[in-house]
């Protein structure tokens, strides 16, 4: 049995698609009914040890989805009551329960802002709340490993930023910015970022079940990695646009813009598409390594083909009556 924490969003959907598809069985534990499987839905919140112990089952697999991991999450605690404190709780239950394997999604947040390159031996070093409870998060994990090394494994999967069909997350908003003719680049376009299609993170979680006891930590990345450059170029012509970027924007000024906007979410208390973070982070080169291909996993789709099923499904086709996750 497997037991999805938090499955009922983007990636945990994803997942339990392919785990339908395989006839492996699973069960979601999360604080809201999955829309894909709401009959294999068990309702839990990661904060509460208690309701954590009724729902996950004897001896079977965790694979932890949960997390808050907003920019903008208020009070900040919730970064620790829910990433830190809920790996606690997890932890906890696996003993109780008998469970020698969990999976776990952190983030490269952990990383920060990092050289270009970094790969899983990379320095720790967040610049976020999330980064920071994230990797919180892993150590409490791996103490849990380390009270059995011969019988428990725990794989730490760190992925880069998520896109794909259904997500309404930074990298829906940039590209719906691109597909309407909208989007200003900000600063000079050639700092490069990695991505990860949804479907190839599900396939990698599922390819994990199968580790052997140990500590495993691995990147998780999408080849090869895009310049903004290239990125609005590739989107333009799966559209049939022409490839060039148009208009350009100083880094600092779209930084003074993002400042500005800080001080009216500040007056409001209304969370703001534009923020000065989001203007670094969309700037900040954010390149990773992986030694993903090391472990024999092979992506079942190609970075390019994912970005045009996703940009062909969002603003060619026509969707409109079906579900959509919301995320960073």
């Amino acid at each position: 049995m497997i037991n999805i924490v938090g499955g009922s969003g983007f990636i945990g959907t994803r997942l339990s698609i392919l785990l339908k598809r395989d006839e492996v069985e699973f069960k979601i534990v999360d604080k809201t009914i999955s829309g894909a499987f709401p009959n294999q839905t068990v309702i839990a919140d990661v904060r509460s040890a208690e309701a954590l112990e009724s729902a996950v089952s004897e001896n079977s697999i965790l694979i932890n989805l949960a997390a808050e991991h907003r920019d903008d999450v208020r009070p900040l605690s919730l970064y620790d009551e829910v990433n830190v404190q809920g790996a606690r709780n997890l932890c906890a239950v696996a003993r109780q329960k008998g469970i020698n394997k969990i999976i776990f999604t952190s983030t490269v947040a952990v990383y920060g802002f990092a050289p270009l390159g970094t790969d899983e031996t990379g320095a720790i070093s967040p610049f976020n709340e999330y980064g920071r409870s994230k990797y919180a998060a892993e150590l409490i994990f791996k103490e849990w490993q380390q009270e059995d090394t011969s019988n428990r494994t725990l794989v730490i999967v760190r992925p880069t930023v998520a896109f794909g069909e259904q997500n309404r997350g930074n990298v829906y908003n940039l590209l719906r910015q691109i597909a309407s003719g909208r989007f200003v680049m900000v600063g000079n376009g050639e700092n490069r970022k990695s991505m990860a299609y949804v479907e190839n993170i599900a396939a990698f979680l599922k390819f994990a079940i199968g580790f052997q006891p140990g500590v495993h930590v691995y990147n998780y990345i999408d080849k090869p990695d895009f310049t903004m450059n290239n990125l609005v170029g590739t989107v333009h012509c799966i559209l049939g646009k022409p490839e060039q970027v148009g208009f350009r924007l100083p880094y600092a000024v779209g930084l003074m813009i993002g400042k500005g906007f800080d001080l009216i979410a500040a007056i409001t208390g209304r969370r703001l598409a534009i923020s000065s973070i989001r203007v670094k982070k969309f700037c900040a080169n954010s390149m990773f390594n992986t030694q993903v291909p090391q472990s024999g996993f092979v992506a079942p789709v190609p970075l390019v083909e994912a970005l045009e099923r996703t940009v062909r499904h969002e603003f060619v086709e026509s969707h409109e009556n079906e579900s959509v996750f919301y995320s960073e």
